[in-house]
This record gives structure tokens, C-alpha cells and sequence, in this order.
């Protein structure tokens, strides 16, 4: 009699223990997935979304991997984002575009706000304004009184038409009451290469590709456009300290997924991703290129969007700016 309930208990307690677990969702994630870089191989984009996966994989145990989707200004891998289920296996690490394209083009396949999910800033990258030294102009205020002298004479070169290096100098228009004009390139090395020749006399750069320049006196910095000074060049004056408070252009880097994601899932990827950014040799790495890793909420990162989305679209809408 005993061994016959025994047996009954042991017969049991696997189809008692299944049920339990079906019952209880497995902790994520318990497969491998992916990020979605928008951008080609390479670029600040690209080498930022590389952190992430790896920083994901180290702390999930399980593998993420870049997938490059380029296009479009970034688009086409935003929407296939967008359009991808809410389960945290598929992310997407953008930079700054991805608030200005809302007001850039007038028929986007997704809505940012609405068809994705912010986790969170992973990098901040503030440009800097610099100048051929043969003009004569060595602060804002005296780019500012040139610029008035010489109404719609003096050029800037541009990245990309729509790029923040971009909409940086129309802001600086439209704040000074000044017309300089964009002269577009298809990407910031050529610009790089003709602002060193004196064919554009300025240009609103990164750090990474300005700093050689700038020590050997082939290029002169006016002003940093962040908030505050970087600690890579702390001798360079902001913008805003010079006469424009309020000027604030900052390239940011973040990392997103579909809307509709579970809180558990979303909780546990910002912290895995800002742990990450939080490393020491990741900060190192990036400081050298002029890039602040950063970390912040989901519900930070979603209001630094949506902010950034009403300022271009007022900025885009005064400069009358298309996108290519």
C-alpha cells in the first residue's frame, strides 16, 4: 500500500512540476538576438551598436548580434524595428536623425514616438564649430559680425543635407539673424578634406575628425556647440557661452525596440546596456573620439526625443530645409 502511493507521487511529480513552469514564463532572454544598426559598417553608428551587443551578450549570457540595415537616412531599419515583435530580441542603436527625420520627410512608414520603445541614451557626441585660419574670424562674435557684413557669401560645408552638423548652422543662422549657406557633401571626410583646402571656409564637425587639425593649426576652433566644454579640448569656449545661450547641438546615440515591450524585458535591457556603458574601458575607448558614453532612463530617453523632435521641426520649417 505504501509503495503503491509512493510510486503514484513519483508518477505525479513531473506532469505537477511541467504544469508550475508552464504557468511561469522563462526569465529573459533565454535565445539569441539582434542589433540593428541603420547605418553602414563603420561608422560612429555602427561601432556603438557593436558595444551594445557585446555589453548584452556579456551580461544576458546570451549572444546579440549586429545586423547593418542602412538606408534611407536610417529609416529603413527603424521600421524594420518598428514592424518587428516586442519580445527584446530585436533592438535598433540610432543617432540623432531619428529625431529630425519626423519633420525632414513628410511620409515616414512608422511613428518614432508611438511604434517604438526608448530604452536608452548610450552615447552623447557634441560638434565643434571650426574654421579655415585664413578667415578672419577667431570667436563666434566675430563669425557672427562677418557673416552680417557679407549677407549669404559665406559657405559652410555639410555632411549631409538634414545631418545635425547641418541644421547646427541654420540654427546659428537663425539665431543671428544671419545667412550663411549650407554647401552639401555626401559625408563628413569630404567636407573634412575641402574645409582643409579652404574651399568651405567653415564647418560645424565632429571632434574625432577636427582634433589632428586643430593641433597642427591646419583648422582654428570658435566654439564647441554643447552646453557645457568637453573634456577633450576643456580650452574651447561653447557657443552658447559666447554670446548664444541656448545653443545647444548634440549628436546622441541611443537604443530602441517595437513598442508594446513587456516592462520585465524593458527593465532588464536598460540595465544590461547601461551597465555597459558604464564601463571603464568602453568610457576610455569612446572619450578618445570625442564621444561621452551616457546612461539613462527609459522614460529620459523618450522625453530627450520627443523634445529634439519639436526643436528641428521648428528649425527644418524656418530654414525651409528638404531632404535630399
Amino acid at each position: 500500500m505504501i509503495f503503491a502511493k509512493l510510486l503514484r507521487v513519483l508518477l505525479l511529480a513531473p506532469a505537477v512540476a511541467c504544469a508550475q513552469s508552464a504557468g511561469k514564463p522563462a526569465t529573459f532572454p533565454i535565445k539569441p538576438g539582434r542589433v540593428v544598426v541603420a547605418y553602414p559598417a563603420g561608422g560612429p553608428t555602427d561601432i556603438l551598436g557593436r558595444i551594445v551587443a557585446q555589453k548584452l551578450s556579456e551580461g544576458t549570457g546570451q549572444s546579440f548580434i549586429v545586423d547593418n540595415r542602412p538606408g534611407a537616412a536610417g529609416i529603413i531599419g527603424a521600421d524594420l524595428v518598428a514592424k518587428s515583435p516586442p519580445d527584446g530580441y530585436t533592438l535598433l542603436v540610432v543617432p540623432a536623425t531619428q529625431a529630425v527625420n519626423p519633420s525632414l520627410y513628410a511620409k515616414m512608414p512608422f511613428d518614432t514616438l508611438r511604434d517604438l520603445t526608448h530604452v536608452c541614451l548610450v552615447a552623447e557626441a557634441p560638434f565643434i564649430l571650426v574654421v579655415h585660419p585664413s578667415l578672419p574670424a577667431r570667436n563666434v562674435r566675430e563669425l557672427v559680425d562677418l557673416a552680417r557684413k557679407r549677407p549669404g557669401q559665406l559657405n559652410y560645408g555639410a555632411a549631409s543635407m538634414g545631418g545635425l552638423p547641418h541644421l547646427a548652422g541654420e540654427l546659428f543662422n537663425l539665431m543671428n539673424h544671419v545667412k550663411m549657406i549650407a554647401i552639401p557633401y555626401k559625408g563628413g571626410a569630404p567636407a573634412t578634406v575641402d574645409l582643409l583646402a579652404g574651399h568651405v571656409p567653415i564647418m560645424f564637425n565632429s571632434m574625432l575628425a577636427s582634433m589632428p587639425h586643430l593641433k597642427g593649426g591646419r583648422l582654428r576652433a570658435l566654439g564647441m556647440t554643447s552646453i557645457k566644454r568637453t573634456p577633450v579640448a576643456p580650452e574651447v569656449p561653447t557657443i552658447a557661452e559666447q554670446g548664444m545661450p541656448g545653443f545647444d547641438v548634440s549628436g546622441w546615440y541611443g537604443a530602441l525596440a517595437p513598442a508594446g515591450l513587456p516592462v520585465d524585458v524593458l527593465t532588464r535591457l536598460n540595465t544590461e546596456i547601461n551597465r555597459g556603458m558604464r564601463d571603464a574601458v568602453v568610457i576610455k575607448r569612446l572619450a578618445g573620439e570625442g564621444v561621452d558614453a551616457v546612461t539613462s532612463t527609459p522614460e529620459e530617453f523618450a522625453a530627450r526625443v520627443k523634445s529634439e523632435i519639436e526643436k528641428w521641426r521648428k528649425v527644418v520649417l524656418a530654414a525651409g530645409v528638404r531632404a535630399d
